[in-house]
Protein backbone atom coordinates (compact mmCIF):
# COMPACT_ATOMS: atom_id res chain seq x y z
CA UNK A 1 0.00 0.00 0.00
CA UNK A 2 1.74 3.02 -0.86
CA UNK A 3 0.50 6.80 -0.85
CA UNK A 4 -2.96 5.88 0.32
CA UNK A 5 -5.92 9.04 -0.36
CA UNK A 6 -9.52 8.84 0.24
CA UNK A 7 -11.95 11.95 0.40
CA UNK A 8 -15.44 12.30 1.17
CA UNK A 9 -16.27 15.56 0.08
CA UNK A 10 -13.93 17.97 1.84
CA UNK A 11 -13.25 15.34 4.36
CA UNK A 12 -9.99 13.63 4.10
CA UNK A 13 -10.52 10.31 5.32
CA UNK A 14 -7.04 8.95 4.32
CA UNK A 15 -4.01 10.85 4.17
CA UNK A 16 -0.69 9.30 2.57
CA UNK A 17 -1.13 6.58 3.97
CA UNK A 18 1.78 3.59 3.08
CA UNK A 19 2.81 0.02 4.84
CA UNK A 20 3.68 -3.71 3.53
CA UNK A 21 2.21 -6.11 5.32
CA UNK A 22 4.32 -9.63 5.13
CA UNK A 23 2.71 -12.74 4.05
CA UNK A 24 1.34 -14.47 7.54
CA UNK A 25 1.61 -11.75 10.11
CA UNK A 26 -1.26 -10.04 11.91
CA UNK A 27 -1.09 -6.41 11.72
CA UNK A 28 -2.98 -4.67 13.98
CA UNK A 29 -5.05 -1.20 13.27
CA UNK A 30 -4.83 0.97 15.93
CA UNK A 31 -7.40 4.13 16.81
CA UNK A 32 -10.62 5.61 17.74
CA UNK A 33 -13.45 5.96 16.06
CA UNK A 34 -13.32 8.25 13.13
CA UNK A 35 -9.51 7.75 12.99
CA UNK A 36 -9.52 6.19 9.07
CA UNK A 37 -9.58 2.47 9.96
CA UNK A 38 -12.93 1.49 8.04
CA UNK A 39 -12.60 3.02 5.12
CA UNK A 40 -8.37 1.90 5.24
CA UNK A 41 -10.39 -1.79 5.16
CA UNK A 42 -12.73 -0.89 2.24
CA UNK A 43 -10.01 0.74 0.32
CA UNK A 44 -7.64 -2.80 0.93
CA UNK A 45 -11.14 -4.99 0.10
CA UNK A 46 -11.56 -3.52 -3.44
CA UNK A 47 -14.97 -2.13 -1.77
CA UNK A 48 -13.78 1.57 -2.35
CA UNK A 49 -11.82 3.17 -4.94
CA UNK A 50 -9.00 5.37 -3.75
CA UNK A 51 -8.23 8.84 -4.82
CA UNK A 52 -4.77 8.97 -4.83
CA UNK A 53 -2.03 5.77 -4.39
CA UNK A 54 -2.18 2.17 -5.25
CA UNK A 55 -2.84 -1.52 -3.35
CA UNK A 56 -1.52 -4.84 -4.64
CA UNK A 57 -1.68 -8.37 -3.48
CA UNK A 58 2.21 -9.37 -3.86
CA UNK A 59 2.33 -11.74 -6.69
CA UNK A 60 -1.37 -11.07 -7.87
CA UNK A 61 -1.84 -7.33 -8.81
CA UNK A 62 -3.92 -4.74 -7.79
CA UNK A 63 -6.86 -5.28 -5.16
CA UNK A 64 -9.40 -3.63 -7.88
CA UNK A 65 -8.77 -6.39 -10.04
CA UNK A 66 -11.81 -9.19 -9.62
CA UNK A 67 -9.61 -11.71 -9.89
CA UNK A 68 -7.43 -10.78 -6.75
CA UNK A 69 -10.74 -9.72 -4.65
CA UNK A 70 -11.12 -13.71 -4.77
CA UNK A 71 -7.80 -14.14 -2.28
CA UNK A 72 -9.33 -11.55 -0.17
CA UNK A 73 -11.67 -12.61 2.74
CA UNK A 74 -13.56 -9.47 5.10
CA UNK A 75 -15.22 -9.87 8.22
CA UNK A 76 -17.14 -6.05 8.45
CA UNK A 77 -17.70 -4.52 11.58
CA UNK A 78 -21.85 -4.33 10.23
CA UNK A 79 -23.09 -8.32 9.42
CA UNK A 80 -24.52 -9.69 6.85
CA UNK A 81 -26.07 -12.91 7.87
CA UNK A 82 -29.07 -14.31 7.16
CA UNK A 83 -31.42 -15.11 10.26
CA UNK A 84 -33.37 -17.84 9.02
CA UNK A 85 -30.60 -19.77 7.57
CA UNK A 86 -28.55 -22.27 9.60
CA UNK A 87 -25.15 -21.60 10.13
CA UNK A 88 -24.23 -24.28 7.61
CA UNK A 89 -26.94 -22.98 5.00
CA UNK A 90 -25.05 -19.36 5.72
CA UNK A 91 -21.70 -20.59 4.99
CA UNK A 92 -22.96 -22.48 1.61
CA UNK A 93 -24.25 -18.95 0.64
CA UNK A 94 -20.92 -17.45 0.98
CA UNK A 95 -19.11 -19.80 -0.55
CA UNK A 96 -20.99 -20.22 -3.56
CA UNK A 97 -20.63 -16.27 -4.44
CA UNK A 98 -17.13 -17.03 -4.06
CA UNK A 99 -17.77 -19.54 -6.86
CA UNK A 100 -16.90 -22.57 -4.79
CA UNK A 101 -18.77 -26.24 -5.77
CA UNK A 102 -19.02 -29.58 -4.85
CA UNK A 103 -16.14 -30.88 -2.97
CA UNK A 104 -13.92 -27.33 -2.95
CA UNK A 105 -16.90 -25.95 -1.21
CA UNK A 106 -18.02 -28.46 1.34
CA UNK A 107 -14.18 -28.52 2.32
CA UNK A 108 -14.14 -24.81 2.60
CA UNK A 109 -17.26 -24.98 4.78
CA UNK A 110 -16.02 -27.69 7.11
CA UNK A 111 -12.66 -25.79 7.59
CA UNK A 112 -14.92 -22.06 8.25
CA UNK A 113 -16.81 -24.08 10.98
CA UNK A 114 -13.85 -25.46 12.44
CA UNK A 115 -11.98 -22.38 12.99
CA UNK A 116 -15.20 -20.42 14.14
CA UNK A 117 -15.59 -23.29 16.92
CA UNK A 118 -19.46 -23.40 15.43
CA UNK A 119 -19.10 -27.50 13.93
CA UNK A 120 -22.03 -28.42 16.41
CA UNK A 121 -24.00 -25.87 15.87
CA UNK A 122 -24.17 -25.84 12.43
CA UNK A 123 -27.45 -26.94 11.43
CA UNK A 124 -29.16 -24.36 14.15
CA UNK A 125 -31.13 -21.20 12.62
CA UNK A 126 -28.50 -17.68 12.94
CA UNK A 127 -31.42 -16.23 14.70
CA UNK A 128 -31.31 -17.94 17.76
CA UNK A 129 -27.37 -17.13 18.13
CA UNK A 130 -26.07 -14.65 20.91
CA UNK A 131 -24.08 -11.52 19.50
CA UNK A 132 -21.08 -13.38 20.06
CA UNK A 133 -21.45 -16.56 18.47
CA UNK A 134 -23.25 -14.25 15.11
CA UNK A 135 -19.67 -12.68 15.31
CA UNK A 136 -17.75 -15.73 14.49
CA UNK A 137 -20.12 -16.87 12.17
CA UNK A 138 -19.36 -13.50 10.64
CA UNK A 139 -15.82 -14.30 10.99
CA UNK A 140 -16.22 -17.69 8.98
CA UNK A 141 -18.16 -16.67 6.06
CA UNK A 142 -14.83 -14.19 5.58
CA UNK A 143 -12.42 -17.36 5.32
CA UNK A 144 -14.91 -19.93 4.02
CA UNK A 145 -13.02 -19.75 0.28
CA UNK A 146 -9.52 -20.18 2.13
CA UNK A 147 -8.71 -16.33 1.08
CA UNK A 148 -4.81 -15.20 1.25
CA UNK A 149 -5.79 -12.11 3.54
CA UNK A 150 -8.13 -11.31 5.72
CA UNK A 151 -9.17 -8.10 7.23
CA UNK A 152 -11.39 -7.89 10.48
CA UNK A 153 -13.05 -4.58 10.89
CA UNK A 154 -13.45 -4.46 15.06
CA UNK A 155 -14.65 -8.51 15.28
CA UNK A 156 -15.75 -7.86 18.68
CA UNK A 157 -17.89 -5.19 18.44
CA UNK A 158 -20.82 -4.92 21.10
CA UNK A 159 -20.16 -8.56 22.52
CA UNK A 160 -19.81 -9.63 26.53
CA UNK A 161 -16.08 -10.86 27.52
CA UNK A 162 -16.59 -14.34 27.28
CA UNK A 163 -17.86 -14.03 23.30
CA UNK A 164 -15.06 -11.99 22.92
CA UNK A 165 -12.57 -14.94 24.22
CA UNK A 166 -14.65 -17.17 22.08
CA UNK A 167 -13.59 -15.29 19.20
CA UNK A 168 -10.23 -14.42 20.34
CA UNK A 169 -9.91 -18.39 20.02
CA UNK A 170 -11.22 -18.52 16.75
CA UNK A 171 -8.46 -15.65 15.63
CA UNK A 172 -5.72 -17.53 16.79
CA UNK A 173 -6.79 -20.95 15.07
CA UNK A 174 -6.84 -18.97 11.86
CA UNK A 175 -3.52 -17.63 12.69
CA UNK A 176 -2.17 -20.90 13.32
CA UNK A 177 -3.20 -21.32 9.49
CA UNK A 178 -0.68 -18.88 8.11
CA UNK A 179 -3.19 -16.87 7.30
CA UNK A 180 -1.88 -12.98 6.51
CA UNK A 181 -4.80 -10.35 8.94
CA UNK A 182 -5.37 -6.88 9.39
CA UNK A 183 -7.08 -6.55 12.58
CA UNK A 184 -8.89 -3.13 13.19
CA UNK A 185 -9.62 -1.96 16.39
CA UNK A 186 -9.75 0.45 19.13
CA UNK A 187 -8.83 -1.83 22.43
CA UNK A 188 -5.47 -2.29 23.30
CA UNK A 189 -5.68 -5.26 25.33
CA UNK A 190 -6.61 -7.28 21.60
CA UNK A 191 -4.19 -5.39 19.66
CA UNK A 192 -1.39 -6.72 22.24
CA UNK A 193 -2.48 -9.90 22.78
CA UNK A 194 -2.63 -10.88 18.86
CA UNK A 195 -0.70 -9.16 16.70
CA UNK A 196 2.50 -9.48 15.51
CA UNK A 197 2.78 -5.37 14.51
CA UNK A 198 0.83 -2.40 15.37
CA UNK A 199 -0.22 0.41 13.20
CA UNK A 200 -1.40 3.48 14.81
CA UNK A 201 -3.91 5.72 13.36
CA UNK A 202 -5.69 8.92 14.04
CA UNK A 203 -7.00 11.72 11.63
CA UNK A 204 -6.33 9.15 8.43
CA UNK A 205 -2.50 9.57 8.86
CA UNK A 206 -0.50 6.72 10.15
CA UNK A 207 1.21 7.61 12.57
CA UNK A 208 3.51 4.96 13.85
CA UNK A 209 4.29 1.28 12.78
CA UNK A 210 6.23 -2.01 14.48
CA UNK A 211 6.49 -4.07 17.01
CA UNK A 212 4.76 -4.00 20.09
CA UNK A 213 7.93 -3.56 22.47
CA UNK A 214 9.31 -1.00 19.63
CA UNK A 215 6.28 1.26 19.90
CA UNK A 216 6.86 1.36 23.63
CA UNK A 217 10.31 2.17 23.65
CA UNK A 218 9.91 4.87 20.85
CA UNK A 219 6.71 6.00 21.98
CA UNK A 220 5.98 4.94 25.84
CA UNK A 221 7.58 7.46 27.56
CA UNK A 222 8.71 5.60 30.50
CA UNK A 223 7.74 4.14 33.89
CA UNK A 224 5.12 5.70 35.94
CA UNK A 225 5.18 5.66 39.55
CA UNK A 226 2.39 7.03 41.65
CA UNK A 227 2.53 7.01 45.93
CA UNK A 228 0.64 8.48 48.45
CA UNK A 229 1.40 8.98 52.20
CA UNK A 230 -0.35 9.20 55.68
CA UNK A 231 2.32 11.67 56.67
CA UNK A 232 4.46 14.42 55.97
CA UNK A 233 6.41 13.25 52.74
CA UNK A 234 10.01 12.13 52.95
CA UNK A 235 12.56 13.93 50.69
CA UNK A 236 13.10 12.76 47.30
CA UNK A 237 15.99 13.44 45.13
CA UNK A 238 14.82 11.82 41.83
CA UNK A 239 11.38 13.23 42.32
CA UNK A 240 9.30 15.58 43.36
CA UNK A 241 6.35 15.28 45.70
CA UNK A 242 2.81 17.52 45.29
CA UNK A 243 1.87 17.67 48.55
CA UNK A 244 0.95 13.94 50.13
CA UNK A 245 1.17 12.61 46.12
CA UNK A 246 4.31 11.54 44.18
CA UNK A 247 3.28 10.93 40.48
CA UNK A 248 6.61 10.25 38.48
CA UNK A 249 7.34 9.22 35.13
CA UNK A 250 10.79 8.04 34.85
CA UNK A 251 13.37 5.76 32.65
CA UNK A 252 14.48 3.53 35.88
CA UNK A 253 11.70 2.88 38.59
CA UNK A 254 13.42 1.17 40.55
CA UNK A 255 16.28 3.44 41.07
CA UNK A 256 13.13 5.58 42.24
CA UNK A 257 11.46 2.75 43.87
CA UNK A 258 14.47 1.94 46.03
CA UNK A 259 14.68 5.69 47.46
CA UNK A 260 11.90 5.89 48.70
CA UNK A 261 11.66 2.79 50.49
CA UNK A 262 14.80 3.33 52.16
CA UNK A 263 13.23 6.56 53.28
CA UNK A 264 10.50 4.30 55.34
CA UNK A 265 7.24 6.21 54.70
CA UNK A 266 3.56 5.44 56.00
CA UNK A 267 2.03 4.63 52.31
CA UNK A 268 -1.17 4.23 51.63
CA UNK A 269 -0.93 3.54 47.95
CA UNK A 270 2.07 2.34 45.98
CA UNK A 271 1.75 1.54 41.87
CA UNK A 272 3.90 0.85 39.46
CA UNK A 273 2.67 1.46 35.64
CA UNK A 274 4.44 0.15 32.78
CA UNK A 275 4.20 1.88 29.34
CA UNK A 276 1.47 0.45 27.13
CA UNK A 277 -0.11 1.00 23.56
CA UNK A 278 -2.89 3.31 25.38
CA UNK A 279 0.76 5.14 26.60
CA UNK A 280 1.82 5.32 22.89
CA UNK A 281 -1.83 6.44 21.70
CA UNK A 282 -1.85 9.24 24.11
CA UNK A 283 1.80 10.16 23.89
CA UNK A 284 1.37 10.31 19.80
CA UNK A 285 -2.40 12.09 19.47
CA UNK A 286 -2.78 13.79 23.36
CA UNK A 287 -6.17 11.84 23.80
CA UNK A 288 -7.58 8.36 24.77
CA UNK A 289 -7.77 5.54 22.33
CA UNK A 290 -11.59 5.47 23.20
CA UNK A 291 -12.53 9.31 23.04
Amino acid sequence: MEGLRKDYGRRRALDALSLEVERGETLGLLGPNGAGKTTFMSLVAGLLRPDGGRIELRGLGPVTSRSVRGHIGIAPQEMALYPRLSAEENLVFFARLYGLRGAELRRGVERALTIAGLTERRRDRVGGFSGGMQRRLNLAAAVVHSPDLVLLDEPTAGVDPQSRNHIFDSLERLKDTGTTLIYSTHYMEEAERLCDRVAVMDNGKLLALGRLQELVQSYGGGYRVTAEVLEAPPPLTLADWNGAKLDAVVDEPFALLSELMRAEPRLSSLSLERPSLETVFFNLTGRSLRD
